[in-house]
Order: C-alpha cells, then structure tokens, then sequence
C-alpha cells in the first residue's frame, strides 16, 4: 500500500522489479515534502533503489518503509528495508568498498552508506535483513 507523504508513513512491499520503482518514486515524493535539496534527494533515491534491490534480489522480497522525521527542528526522511531472507554472513566484508557477492562493482551497501547521514544495519543468519537510511535536511 502506498500512501501520500503527508499522511505519517508508507509501507511498500517489495516483491517484483516494479515494487523497487514504486519505493524510489515514493521515496523521492517524502524527500520533496521534507523538502530536501534536489542533490540530497538524489542521495537519498540512489541509496532507497540499491536498498531495495538488495530487499528484492538478495533478502527474497521484504518490505519498505518510508516516513518524514523530526529532530530539534529539522525535518528528515527515514526508509527502512526489512527482509527474511539468509541474512548477511560477514558484515563488515558486505561494507568493503570493492567486495561483491554478486556481478556488481561491490558499491552497494558500503555506496548507500556514504550518500545517507545516518545508515544502520541489523542482519542475522537465517533471520533476514533491516537496514535504516536517513537523509537530514541542511
């Protein structure tokens, strides 16, 4: 289900290639009413579109779900990509610019980290994937 970005948030169900347009569409719809700079929302549709390729491709399908935070003042999107899929094995080898388990250039998760502000990752074997990515307003 999608929802507008005035309403508190979205969930967007990531199952298919079209699911991972749905998020960046929507991502970029919160980033405008959070009215963030037209670089940073970039960032932050780049980040959400690896993100959710990854939910799609290595976590089995997932969930997105996106919402506009406040924090003393300054507005800010959040999105967080959940998934049950194998989990990620060896963390810290996933964020090594270069490393890839896939035929990519090996930018993805360490890539999405540089281009948020603040990038959280809670993964366990056999228990899927939550990554949280939020890009604040300057």
């Amino acid at each position: 289900m999608t929802t507008s970005p005035s309403e508190a948030s979205t969930v967007i169900e990531v199952r298919a290639d079209s699911d991972v347009v749905r998020v960046r569409q929507s991502v970029r719809d919160f980033a405008m009413a959070a009215k963030l700079s037209l670089v940073d929302q970039t960032k932050l549709v780049t980040a959400a579109s690896e993100l959710a390729r990854n939910t799609l491709v290595y976590g089995g399908g997932g969930e997105a779900r996106v919402r506009i935070l406040e924090r003393t003042g300054v507005a800010g999107v959040e999105v967080v990509f959940a998934d049950e899929g194998p989990g990620i094995p060896d963390v810290d080898l996933a964020l090594t610019d270069g490393w890839t388990s896939g035929g990519g250039l090996g930018l993805g998760l360490s890539g999405t980290r540089r281009l948020v502000d603040d990038f959280e990752l809670d993964t366990a074997a056999g228990e899927g994937t939550r990554i949280s990515i939020v890009k604040w307003r300057r």
